[in-house]
């Protein structure tokens, strides 16, 4: 392989709180989709990986759980998830949500918030070099931004940079690469150009169900539910261009069972047909999904529970 001058590669970590845009910045990053979004919090439950390799540099994007007070033993697990990733990447990219702290300087009230005051912490213990990324400035107008970033400066003594952008729309999102690149240390890549991620097809699968529960479902039922592929059949993808999925949707609550199947099947028929037109593009090929509803009580609150369903912990 020819070695590539300056070429810079490493691991770059996106944490935040909840919703505060991580999961969106990946896609923006990738050109594709790869994290699954929502407007509901606490979306993303496992760290997804993703890759973005230019003629300058490799960025290895680990996407994790939004960093909250957690309860359950789901929510302390993803919360471990983030902190975890902070001791194994080259760089941190802090996002916060602009209109959350903006907000506070009309209001008269100290900038950071108890939230990201526990985030500065977790950094300043991690060391590692921080690009504070102050998101949705689609939003927020950029003058409110900077009294924002100069407050993280003086909190944040391994901050490198402070970038606004719009991970909606991009905006911005030139800078941030230039951050990046900047920041990682020079090395050859460790993967192929077209490589862009590290999670599984079968993953992924679970994944685009969950989103569709996310989209349609209201309430507890969301937080509540978990995904299990049972059978990824690709026997038939090279000749026939087809790939047959059984997926289990797993709930803590008879009554969140019935609310998800719906009156008459209605409900999981529509997360059927939403989830089989993206797994579709996604996996290039048609896609024959079956899903059906069961009940694991309790399984969020559990360490027992979360094996069950088989979240990684």
């Amino acid at each position: 392989m020819t070695e590539l001058p300056d070429f810079r590669t490493g691991y770059v970590a996106l944490v935040g709180r909840p919703n505060a845009g991580k999961s969106t910045l990946l896609n923006q990053l990738l050109g594709s989709k790869l994290a699954i979004t929502s407007s509901k919090p606490q979306t993303t439950r496992d760290r997804i990986v993703g890759v973005r390799t230019d003629e300058h540099m490799q960025a290895i994007l680990l996407d994790t759980p939004g960093i909250h007070k957690a309860w359950t033993e789901l929510n302390k697990a993803m919360v471990r998830k983030s902190v975890d990733a902070l001791a194994e990447v080259d760089v941190v990219c802090w996002l916060e949500d602009m209109t959350v702290l903006a907000a506070r300087i009309g209001a008269d009230k100290p900038v950071l918030d108890g939230a990201a005051a526990a985030i500065v912490e977790l950094l300043s213990e991690a060391g590692r070099p921080v690009i504070f990324v102050a998101n949705k400035l689609d939003v927020v107008p950029p003058p409110t931004v900077l009294p924002v970033i100069d407050a993280v400066r003086q909190a944040l003594p391994n901050l490198r940079a402070a970038v606004p952008l719009s991970a909606l729309t991009g905006d911005g999102l030139t800078d941030l690469i230039s951050e990046l690149r900047a920041a990682l240390p020079v090395a050859q890549p460790l993967y192929p150009p077209d490589h862009w991620t590290e999670v599984s097809e079968r993953f992924l699968t679970a994944e685009v169900i969950r989103e569709k529960v996310f989209h349609l479902t209201e309430q507890e039922v969301p937080y509540a539910t978990a995904v299990e592929v049972e059978v990824f059949d690709e026997s038939e993808r090279d000749t026939e261009g087809l790939v047959r999925i059984h997926a289990a949707i797993i709930v803590e609550r008879p009554q969140q069972k019935g609310i998800l199947i719906g009156k008459g099947g209605e409900m999981i028929k529509r997360i059927g047909t939403l989830a089989r037109k993206d797994l579709s593009a996604l996996l290039d090929c048609r896609v024959h999904l079956e899903l059906f509803v069961k009940v694991e009580r309790d399984w969020t609150k559990t360490a027992k529970g979360l094996r069950k369903v088989g979240f990684r912990t």
